[in-house]
């Protein structure tokens, strides 16, 4: 049928009984097959290359994260100590909060880092996608401008996922700027959802993706388009084909990391001048989706008078959220370790309402503590928080519902609106 195909070729002489070449036996052996399997092995083999690079550099951005966020929260505390203090006419807030405003934009994009590596804490609920999609829409708009038309193919149908609704909404996000800027002099931007179903064969093409129901989200652009090699880059963390100063190089690849985070799988078409398509994947939740049941209070204020012990390796942070817990009107004891904090509160003369304390810590962790100090103790509320990432996080049991956790860094006013609240729940409980 006029069909190509690869074949092996052998020949061999073909010689009388004097030796004499009479001929030739040529044999042509059909190795398309073959061929096609060590084509796919090949690739197979540098998508697992590229998935382990993005592993390691998202285990080295994940390592630091921890140092980062408790330099951070120095930055912050104090600063808005400071700010507190000082009266509004002071000359000197607006150093302050420029300040501020810096180290935000550092806590931004540590997130983001975090948010690559795989590593952030996700605050997992139920969602419904296109809920999400239309409730975001409007921000879209503002953020792609008005020389771009925003299109919509949402299914009448809910397409719901457990998912943490803040990192879908930075995917869209992310997405609708990387859409924005491949399409300089406007044009046309489609969002899409709905239900598939990815099947072996797509499985096989696709090593990171898994067979079974999905929810697809589709972003696709009337833009510029890309390369074969630029597209074999574009999830690597602080690439970029902007210029300096126009963009970090992390929204692709935090799209990638919150995508995988939520154990979905991208991915990408496009050619020069064609315009771009990602293409998300996100499972079906297994069995019947939850939503989270912890509460969120309305708070009158966030001052108090009740005793907090606060253990917290870090001086710097310890010191700052003691000094911001005495603004607020709390008495706290504070402990540099969970053995000295045993001892203290073995020599205190007056109830201890809550336990504040770093998770993760040389010899006795915060979980070890607590559950000590709840023996004899049995009313002691808890609050635990950290910077470590979701991975070593989870490893002690603290991102269920029901547990109080609060991720770094974190500003003094955030620090006490959970630390009221627990204690708000307290008052519930003993009403």
């Amino acid at each position: 049928d006029g069909t190509a195909v690869d074949v092996e070729l052998s020949a061999s002489g073909l010689r009388d009984a004097n030796s004499e070449v009479i001929g030739s036996v040529i044999i042509l052996r059909d190795v398309s097959e073959r061929k096609h399997a060590e084509q796919a092995k090949a690739q197979l083999e540098e998508q697992l290359r590229q998935a382990q690079k993005l592993e390691s550099i998202g285990r080295l951005a994940g390592g630091i994260a921890h140092d980062f966020n408790n330099l951070l929260i120095p930055i912050i505390g104090f600063t808005d100590l400071v700010q507190y203090q000082l009266p509004e006419e002071s000359p000197s807030r607006k150093h302050l909060t420029k300040i501020r405003t810096a180290a935000d934009k550092a806590t931004g994009l540590t997130r983001q880092i975090l948010a690559f590596s795989r590593q952030q804490v996700l605050e997992m609920e139920v969602v419904d996608l296109c809920q999400v999609i239309t409730e975001f829409k409007d921000i879209l708009q503002r953020l792609i401008g008005e020389n771009i038309r925003l299109h919509f193919n949402l299914p009448n149908e809910s397409c719901l996922l457990n998912a943490d609704r803040t990192q879908i909404e930075q995917v869209l996000l992310n997405l609708g700027v990387n859409a924005r800027d491949a399409m300089p002099a406007g044009g046309d931007m489609i969002i899409e959802t709905g239900h598939v179903y990815l099947d072996a064969d797509y499985v096989q093409a696709h090593p990171d993706a898994s067979e079974g129901p999905h929810i697809r989200l589709t972003v696709s652009d009337s833009g510029v388009g890309m390369d074969a090699d630029t597209i074999d880059h574009i999830f690597e963390p602080f690439f970029t084909t902007k210029e300096k100063g126009k963009g970090t190089g992390l929204g692709l690849a935090t799209v990638f990391g919150i995508v995988k985070q939520h154990k979905g799988s991208i991915w990408v078409g496009s050619e020069p001048g064609k315009g771009t398509s990602f293409n998300i994947y996100l499972p079906y939740p297994v069995g019947t989706p939850t939503s989270s049941t912890r509460k969120t209070l309305e708070l009158a204020t966030v001052t108090g008078t009740e005793t907090i012990l606060v253990v917290e390796d870090e001086l710097m942070v310890r010191r700052l959220i003691c000094e911001a817990l005495a603004t607020y009107g709390y008495d706290v004891i504070e402990a540099a370790d969970g053995q000295e904090a045993l001892e203290l509160m073995a020599l205190v003369d007056r109830p201890v309402q809550l336990l504040l304390t770093d998770l993760i810590m040389p010899g006795i962790n915060g979980r070890q503590l607590y559950e000590q100090l709840a023996q004899t103790y049995p009313t002691l509320k808890v609050l635990y928080i950290s910077g470590y990432t979701d991975d070593v996080i989870g490893q002690h049991g603290v991102l269920e519902n029901d547990v109080n956790f609060l991720h770094k860094p974190f500003s003094i006013y955030r620090l006490a609106q959970e630390i009221r609240s627990v204690l708000n729940e307290l008052c519930v409980q003993g009403s």
